[in-house]
């Protein structure tokens, strides 16, 4: 016999029997396809299912080995054109016209079939099998397996295929049918046919299934695309197809179903096959023109024929009398009658012949004996030799056992009692734990308890279960599940969960198919308590392979560390999820999140990928039953569960791989996919938390995700609003968070090549009420500046709205799916990723970051709070890292303009007065360059945040919302600096004109001085005799005495009425004459301690006894604050060596108003005249000191007295005439450079410092402001001391300031040398001075100076002039050096030189040999102490409830936040009834349903949810943590009765667990609230 021709279905090749397919043949097609390497079965899923170019390329199929390619990703994405390729060679180049072109060189459809499903592993042939039927495909049912004859029967791979049908017997009821194919008993026809056949029978058949419908190829024949190819590896396979009833008698053939099954090749060459079908079938169709002798024989010697035979002939009206005569023998031998044979005359066409098969089939099957289904036909198989695919692979067979174990365990138990039984721990107590977690987040029903006592309770109760569940026993069977999984064979495990899977679903379809339709009924009712009911007994009756997961994520929970293999069960999940299973994200049941199990389980994913996890996270939205699943499915080529015999709820996660093609440019390693149940489903919509649930699993998969596809359904928009709702609130939360998410909106349904453009409107009606829904959720979520869809993310209404058709072309269940659908699915896929791939922000969240991201994200679903910014992590990783960068930009500009500032101040006091004019344009000039330097900082420091935000490895995209604040920060710097930089010109200025009357009159008396000298010398010199030194020195003294003897003080100023006069100034116009008019002298002042007078100090007259002294306390406190830190201001500015400056008052009362700015809503004018006379009395005898002092130290006859021996000693040698140029040399290095070197380095050495601190093992404490707190309250715990916390709480800035300047100390006696900051200072200064000497020895034009006493003079002055940018050198003892001088230029400038090395050398042992570390940052016109307080301390704003500092970045954010809140009463809270301390937490009360009272509220109570309609500017998210509060519960249990005396309180009533916390569990929970690793 011949094997088919080129036309497929076979003409007479003439009698040469045909050549059955061999082995070689099968794997020379295979190398021609380039499949040879995966063969056999070695092809997975998984390989298929990564994303990378290949699998978003369109390109035309250009090579033999690209098409089996080509026709898999169509048919994974249910494309129903994937049979149609064709590879077309070069033309053969020939110009006859009639010469038939033979460049189609593509294989026969079937024969790539084949192929792939001999290369595929058993669960890509599953997939195939099922996208295949999808696609209404005739699937292979028997597969020829290259060796002569030989075939195998595909039953597990026909295991995948669910169908759905409605006999007519079901019509009315509308009841329906859900079988999986292989346990359906359906009828089964076939259709096979002799050599001989001139029939296309694949065409009749074709013609047959599609008569109800639109035409579709069921069967590959000759006249398709790659159909009429020779076939090499496809005869004898037995593909098969299935006819399914809708229930409609206008539309359906048969009233029941009916499988179809095809042979392909002549049955003489395949008569197993033939024998096999022969049996199994309810009847058999053959094909004919006519019968050989060998035929005869074969139907008439045939016993095993069960089938009833129906032969279909081809008949023409000139066919030899022979054909005639030998098909009426073979019926006669068979006792066929006439009703057994159609014969296709030329009268008849194909719809004709295809009713009259119809008619036929309809007839027998109602008569038939019960069908076999397709198990039983496997059973039957093997008696004919015919292997079958799960019997011959050893692991399907193993897991198939196991899988039955479990359902034997089940036996006939309902669903519900084995749940309860075998799977406790996802049950009602697992439901209850998340019942209580999310009560003790939103505190919504505490009764008569108190807060924290009821936090307390709540907590109580979920150890009491999680107790409980730690002694769970596991039961047998998880147990035989666990047992099964834990193989380490992994085709094994993976056959285990299919089988698992199928035989559940098997278990319950029609248990649940019934309680659905119970549920319609109810619906249809409206009976809410039954509907309840009915969807509780459908969830409590659902059993599927999650339900064992979800078990045995909860077992991994309850009994983790108590052995190795509980252990490693997340790394038993971590393989399923790589391996390419879904894992359950979020619980829908019990709308919750095993969070240890699924952050375990990833982190082991991570580690198992080299820890390159870098993930794109997609989330389906949409309404229940708007093919969310399938499109997910089809779009990727994975699994999710779309119609199946469960009821599950919840959020799902799969991983897909992406190829290394595509990793750079898409940012990611792997897609991970969530799918999540439907929303909003008209049915539970009745159910009371059916919005909360809605909205909690929105929110939270929104918030996972980078792509969001809402898919639409716009023919019913009211049940889709509500989502839409939803995902907007959800949005928004999310750019408020600074989370990125591209948002995609789906129409399914919508066909018609013009549907984009002709549905405009309604783009546009969805945009109008995005925009609507947009305002309305900025409304409640009190955000302003946000008014249209737009402004929450990146959204354009054409490229963001995608129109997908209908999935099925027709009525199911005969349906095909629609091409269309495949194809736009393709095309949103493509353009999706692709534009992804143009972002241009940082790489996606690895997997530590992306569990960090849904903690947060979770904690602030069950808060039902989103504005939780620093409590998400990942939010506080990357602020924390802009904070400590934005902190040494900040470090950096401030340096450079105190380093200008400091050259300009030099420069200031280097300049001559003598004419004043010169020294104001002088100064102008540098508030002129003060200002471009501080705009030049300030553009550098925009440009670097600029480029912060633009890097790619600092999630700065979570950080978009605080970019405004830092832009204001710099704004405010570059302000603070100007100013700072002006007043610091001003003071110079007043320096310099206040030194210049000292100096002028210094100036003038040493010129008397002089002139007395050199008289003394004429006189001396006119002496005949020569005078010894005793007489030359009792000579001087008599003439230094008369000299000196009329030379009078500095006058004193009244440094009082100075500031007296500013504190007037103070007041401006308001009227306070009478409280002013008493006060002569302010020293007076400030003497005893201020006390808060309510009858004399307070605005309004409180009559409440209680509220009177709450008010009182508050105000006291603030005064007490403020004399302290006042305080210390003046003493720090008392202790400078400069005179009394009035601009040392004017910032003395700036400092008060800011203190009485937060009490001036209850104080009066009394107040602040008491509070500063009060302040500026203490200031008046400071600085009267400080003047007092500086006219001791400034006194012109002590100046001369120093300078007596200078003059003597010149008065000496000139009369001597004794060579001065040593002595000369060492006077100008010791008292000019000298002091100036050491003024220069005591003061410049204040940044040095900064920056070694900064630089050291210390640094760590200035990081940023919450490792700062960090630092400081672990300190208070380890030593213990309360009134160090007192005083901590009470004085926050006073003791940071303090703790600071010890910090500081303590840097500079250990690990930081003050000694090598000051020579490495002292080696660069001295280095400028070497070269400023060398410099000057040379004239202006570039010579020698001359070796004259001129030059020598002009020598000092030059190196005077060169040093006056970096050192104040000072001229008047340089005046007094070179009086008289008689140095040669050469010898001077030698000895100079050695004078330098000397002066070094001794500077460097004067440092060496100082220890005084106060001294030196007293000098420091930089305070280390101050740029550190500033550097840590921001805005200095307390909690209003609790004084907990505020830790935002900069000093002019938006809203502040401290990461740890405390008990009230530690902060003074009280109530006012019964002065109790407070024990509530604040960041428990705001989230809670008490409510507050104090002089805000006007004593009235106000609720704590609503804190922010009197404190707008305070964030107070919930604790990050349970334990986050222990710190200060330990401290007020502790120090309870301490804190109540010092307040004058009564001590708190606190929760007794509150007792247990020790002081390391103090520690642990300030590490957690910090986040401190």
């Amino acid at each position: 016999m011949a094997s088919l021709s080129n036309d497929g279905e076979g003409h007479n090749q003439g009698n040469k029997p045909p050549v059955p397919p061999k082995c070689e043949s099968l794997h020379t097609f295979l190398d021609t396809l380039g499949l040879a390497e995966y063969f056999p079965n070695k092809l997975s899923l998984r390989s298929l299912q990564e994303i990378n170019e290949e699998s978003l390329s369109e390109k035309e199929v250009d090579s033999l080995q690209a098409i089996p390619w080509a026709f898999l990703r169509k048919l994974l994405m249910a494309n129903t054109k994937s049979r149609s390729f064709v590879y077309a060679s070069e033309n053969d180049g020939t110009n006859d016209l009639f010469t038939e072109s033979n460049t189609d060189i593509s294989p026969n459809t079937l024969d790539v079939v084949v192929a792939l499903f001999v290369c595929a592993d058993s669960f890509l042939l599953q997939e195939m099998t099922l996208k295949m039927s999808m696609c209404q495909f005739a699937v292979p049912f028997l597969l020829p397996n290259g060796t002569q004859n030989q075939c195998t029967l595909m039953l597990w791979a026909l295991r995948g295929i669910l169908k759905e049908w409605r006999p007519h017997s079901l019509s009315e009821s509308k009841g329906f049918v859900e079988e999986s194919v292989v346990c359906a008993k359906i009828p089964l026809v076939s259709f096979v046919r002799l050599r001989n056949c001139t029939l296309s029978k694949s065409q009749v058949m074709n013609h047959l299934l599609s008569k109800s419908q639109q035409h579709h190829d069921f069967f590959c024949h000759r006249e398709m695309a790659g159909g009429c190819r020779p076939r090499k590896i496809a005869n004898g396979m037995v593909e098969m197809s299935w006819y399914l009833p809708c229930g409609n008698t206008t539309i359906d053939i048969f009233p029941e179903p009916v499988a179809i099954a095809n042979l392909r090749g002549d049955i003489c060459a395949f008569e197993k096959q033939f024998a096999f079908l022969a049996q199994v079938s309810q009847a058999m169709f053959v094909f004919l023109d006519s019968f050989d002798e060998k035929e005869q024989k074969m139907f008439v010697s045939s016993q095993q024929i069960k089938s009833k035979l129906f032969f279909i002939v081809n008949y023409q009206k000139d066919a030899n009398p022979e054909v005639r005569s030998s098909i009426q023998e073979v019926m006669d031998a068979l006792k066929l009658t006439k009703e057994d044979i159609i014969v296709k005359s030329q009268n008849v066409n194909m719809a004709k012949l295809a009713e009259m098969i119809c008619s036929v089939i309809r007839k027998t099957i109602s008569v038939h004996s019960a069908p076999l289904d397709i198990e039983s036909m496997a059973n039957i198989a093997c008696e004919f030799g015919i292997s079958v695919d799960e019997l011959s692979n050893e692991a399907s067979h193993s897991a198939e056992g196991a899988a039955q174990n479990i359902i034997k365990g089940i036996g006939v138990r309902k669903i519900e009692d084995y749940k309860k039984s075998q799977l406790p721990l996802q049950g009602e107590t697992w439901k209850k734990l998340a019942q209580i977690e999310k009560e003790g987040c939103r505190l919504h029903t505490t009764g008569d308890l108190k807060l924290e006592e009821y936090k307390e309770q709540l907590q109580q109760e979920i150890q009491s279960i999680q107790k409980t569940r730690s002694m769970y026993k596991i039961t047998t069977g998880m147990s035989e599940f666990l047992n099964s999984l834990t193989t380490d064979n992994y085709d094994e495990r993976a056959f285990f969960l299919k089988w698992t899977e199928h035989k559940l679903d098997m278990r319950s379809r029609k248990y649940l198919s019934s309680l659905r339709h119970e549920f319609k009924e109810h619906c249809q009712r409206k009976d809410k308590d039954s509907l309840a009911q009915i969807d509780q007994k459908l969830l409590d009756s659902s059993l599927g392979i999650e339900h064992y997961m979800r078990e045995m994520g909860h077992i991994y929970e309850a009994l983790f560390g108590t052995s190795n293999k509980i252990d490693k069960l997340p790394t038993l999940a971590a393989e399923l999820l790589l391996a390419g299973f879904p894992l359950e994200l979020l619980d829908g049941d019990a709308s919750s999140i095993p969070v240890k199990w699924v952050s375990d389980v990833l982190m082991e994913l991570h580690r198992m990928v080299g820890e390159k996890s870098h993930l794109l996270v997609l989330t389906v939205l949409g309404v229940q039953s708007t093919g969310k699943s399938t499109l997910l499915n089809t779009m990727f080529g994975v699994q999710f569960a779309v119609s199946s015999g469960r009821c599950t709820r919840g959020a799902y996660m799969l991983l897909l791989p992406v190829g290394e093609d595509l990793k750079t440019e898409m940012a990611c390693d792997f897609i991970l996919l969530i799918d999540t149940e439907g929303l909003k489903s008209s049915d539970l919509a009745q159910l009371d938390n059916s919005y909360e649930h809605d909205n909690e699993l929105a929110t939270f998969v929104i918030g996972l995700s980078d792509v969001t596809i809402i898919n639409v359904a716009m023919e019913n928009f009211t049940e889709m609003k509500d989502i839409l709702q939803i995902a907007v609130h959800a949005f928004l939360r999310m750019k408020e968070l600074g989370k990125k998410t591209v948002c995609h909106f789906v129409h399914q349904n919508v066909g018609g090549v013009s549907a984009h453009s002709k549905l405009r409107a309604e783009r546009q009606h969805l945009m109008d009420n995005l925009n609507e829904m947009t305002q309305i959720a900025a409304t409640m979520e009190k955000k302003t500046g946000i008014s249209k869809f737009t402004d929450v993310l990146t959204y354009d209404m054409e490229r963001n709205n995608w129109y997908i058709p209908g999935l099925w072309y027709g009525t199911p269940p005969m349906a095909p799916v629609n091409t269309g659908y495949s194809a736009a699915v393709f095309d949103f896929k493509k353009n999706m990723l692709k534009n992804l791939n143009a972002r241009s922000s940082e790489p996606f969240f690895n997997i530590p970051q992306f569990l960090e991201w849904m903690g947060s994200m979770w904690r602030a679903v069950k808060f039902e709070n989103f504005i939780f910014s620093f409590q998400n992590t990942l939010v506080a990783q990357a602020y924390d890292c802009l904070c400590k960068e934005f902190s040494e930009w900040e470090w950096s500009f401030k340096k450079h303009v105190y380093s200008w500032l400091e050259s300009a101040t030099i420069q200031i006091s280097n300049t001559e007065t003598s004419c004043m004019q010169t020294l104001k344009q002088t100064v102008e000039a540098l508030y002129t360059d003060a200002r471009k330097e501080v705009d030049s900082q300030q553009r550098e420091m925009q440009e670097k945040l600029k480029q912060y935000y633009k890097r790619k490895d600092r999630h700065v995209g979570l950080l978009e919302r605080y970019k405004h604040d830092f832009i204001k920060n710099i704004k405010s710097l570059q302000t603070e600096m100007q100013t700072g930089a002006r007043n610091g010109l001003d003071i110079a200025l007043q320096q310099r004109t206040d030194m210049a009357k000292v100096k002028d009159l210094h100036r003038k008396q040493a010129a008397t001085i002089e002139e007395q000298v050199l008289q003394l010398l004429k006189n001396c010199k006119g002496r005949k005799d020569e005078l010894s030194d005793k007489d030359l020195k009792a000579d001087f003294d008599s003439m230094w005495n008369k000299a000196v003897a009329n030379i009078s003080g500095l006058v004193e100023k009244d440094i009082s009425s100075e500031i007296l006069k500013e504190l007037h100034s103070s007041f401006g116009y308001r009227q306070i004459s009478e409280h002013m008019e008493h006060v002569k002298d302010l020293r007076e002042y400030g003497l005893d301690t201020f006390k808060v007078k309510s009858k004399k100090h307070f605005l309004v007259q409180e009559k409440n006894v209680f509220s009177k002294r709450s008010v009182k306390q508050s105000i006291q406190s603030v005064v007490d604050t403020a004399i302290q830190n006042c305080r210390r201001m003046i003493d720090e500015s008392a202790k400078s060596k400069s005179d009394y400056q009035a601009f040392l008052t004017k910032d003395l009362l700036e400092k008060i108003e800011e203190y009485i700015s937060k009490v001036n809503n209850k104080t009066n004018i009394k107040f602040e005249v008491d509070l500063k006379l009060y302040i500026c009395g203490i200031a008046a005898r400071k600085f009267t000191e400080m003047h007092r002092k500086f006219l001791s130290e400034k006194d012109p006859l002590k100046h001369l007295e120093t300078c007596k021996s200078q003059y003597l000693t010149d008065f000496t040698d000139l009369y001597r005439f004794k060579d001065r140029c040593q002595r000369k040399s060492q006077e100008f290095t010791q008292l000019c450079l000298k002091p100036a070197l050491a003024e220069y380095i005591n003061k410049s050495i204040g940044a040095d410092i900064v920056d070694a601190i900064l630089n050291s093992s210390y640094s760590t404490e200035y990081n940023s402001r919450s490792y700062f707190q960090y630092s400081i309250l672990k300190e208070l715990l380890e030593n213990g001391e309360f009134r160090e916390f007192l005083r901590y709480i009470q004085n926050y800035e006073s003791y940071v300031k303090d703790w600071i300047h010890k910090h500081v100390v303590r840097c500079l006696s250990n690990e930081i040398s003050l000694c090598s900051l000051k020579t490495k200072r002292l080696g660069l200064i001295m280095e400028k001075v070497v070269e400023a000497v060398e410099t000057s020895q040379s004239g202006d034009d570039g010579c020698p100076l001359p070796n004259d006493t001129q030059s020598t003079t002009v020598l000092v002055q030059n190196v005077c002039k060169v040093l006056s940018k970096v050192i104040s050198v000072p001229m008047d003892t340089v005046d007094r050096i070179l009086f008289q001088n008689t140095c040669l230029f050469v010898p001077f400038s030698k000895t100079l030189l050695e004078c330098l090395s000397d002066l070094k050398r001794q500077l460097e042992e004067e440092v060496a040999t100082s220890s005084d570390i106060t001294e030196t940052l007293n000098e420091v016109s930089v305070k280390p102490q101050h740029e550190l307080f500033e550097r840590v301390f921001g805005c200095g704003k307390q909690c209003p409830f609790c004084k907990a500092p505020c830790e935002a970045g900069g000093k002019a954010h938006e809203q502040h936040y401290a990461a740890v809140h405390r008990s009230q009463g530690l902060g003074a809270y009280r109530s006012i009834t019964t002065n109790i301390l407070s024990e509530e937490i604040c960041t428990s009360s705001v989230h809670g349903n008490g409510s507050f009272r104090n002089h805000q509220t006007k004593f009235q109570f106000h609720p704590y949810k609503d804190y922010h309609t009197y404190y707008p500017d305070w964030l107070i998210p919930p604790d990050r943590s349970i334990e986050a509060s222990d710190y200060w519960k330990y401290v007020l249990v502790k120090y309870n009765e301490m804190f109540a005396e010092a307040y004058k309180a009564k001590p708190a009533v606190y929760p007794s667990a509150w007792k247990k916390i020790g002081k390391v569990q103090a520690l642990k929970g300030l590490k957690s609230a910090f986040n401190i690793k």
